[in-house]
């Protein structure tokens, strides 16, 4: 199986790439992106040894279609799909928040719930939760973008204000953007059985200084989904939630002794695991866009993107 790990293309116009956790991004004559979904897995911001198949076509499959279903009521920086596994869009400097909102107590915040804690970001979390109990009103808890290799690290509003990191007037925006959005992804997430519990958003600004959704949106490596069906029934007797994210792969890490701290050892994925990982990542895409998943040809994959995105630079 061909997968992804990472690429080295020289498209027209190049000026310069990024190679982020997951994504490489070419940046072509300072005015549009090319941004590629490699297979690599990403988890407690290690990128671990091994690649994942089809989940970089996954990936940038679910974000185009969620951006392309969320582009009336905040505006994106996606022109085109030329490839399964690419998404080309406007050159946009972002802001250097990711902006997470969370419907239910699940994840980070029940981790840190447990320890007692009850402020997350400078947002309260009500006393006499058990995890992955719902909010009363969803929250934001926004964390710095870090660079490569860091981790992102929780950060309240008030920070973000006084350090100068987003100006008020645009936070605003950011925050209104993102309640919109995920609003939006709880009722596509509600029409195919399932409930959006957290996500993330990334923004930025284009040249003409608008500011716009970038990146990805409504993943499985952006969000966490549980099933509707049971969910109540669950809750009430304290049992886990059927979930599809990737929290099912940094639980199997945890069991097995990693979670990104120094010293630990990343465990040994058989490849019985990585098809389990990609068959969990197909799933999920046929659940969150009630379409089937048509695997890409794979036999050449470097060669049919270098192709593709050529052929609409060259063109367009």
């Amino acid at each position: 199986m061909n997968t992804i790990n990472q690429t080295n293309f020289q498209f027209p116009n190049q000026k310069e790439v990024y190679k982020g956790k997951v994504r490489e991004v070419y940046n072509i004559n300072d005015e549009i992106l090319v941004m590629i979904a490699s297979d690599r897995l990403s988890a407690f911001d290690v990128i671990l040894p091994r690649q994942i198949p089809f989940k970089g076509q996954i990936l940038n499959q679910i974000a185009t279609k969620m951006m392309n279903d969320t582009s009336d009521i905040v505006p994106n920086w996606l022109l085109a799909t030329p490839d399964e596994n690419v998404a080309v869009g406007h050159l946009c400097s972002p802001f250097k928040v990711e902006m997470v909102i969370r419907g239910y107590l699940s994840g980070h915040a029940a981790r840190e719930y447990k320890e007692g804690k009850r402020m997350l970001c400078g947002v309260a979390m009500p006393e006499g939760m058990q995890e992955n109990d719902q909010f009363p009103t969803p929250i934001i808890t926004p964390s710095t973008k870090a660079d490569n290799g860091e981790h992102d690290e929780d950060i309240s509003r008030e920070d973000i204000l006084v350090k100068g990191i987003v100006s008020e007037e645009d936070y605003l925006v950011l925050e209104d953007y993102t309640r919109k959005l995920f609003a939006r992804g709880t009722e596509i997430a509600a029409q195919r059985g399932l409930i959006l519990v957290d996500t993330k958003y990334e923004f930025g600004k284009t040249k003409e200084g608008k500011i716009v959704l970038i990146d990805e949106i409504h993943t499985p490596d952006s969000s966490r989904y549980f099933y509707a069906d049971g969910y109540v029934d669950r809750q009430e007797k304290g049992e886990p939630q059927k979930q599809l994210s990737k929290e099912f792969v940094r639980q199997w890490l945890i069991e097995n002794g990693f979670q990104g701290k120094e010293g630990q050892q990343i465990p040994e994925m058989s490849d019985a695991k990585i098809e389990e990982i990609s068959n969990r990542y197909i799933e999920l895409y046929e659940q969150i866009t009630g379409e089937p998943f048509v695997k890409a040809n794979t036999e050449n994959v470097l060669a049919r993107i270098e192709k593709n995105v050529t052929e609409f630079l060259t063109t367009h």
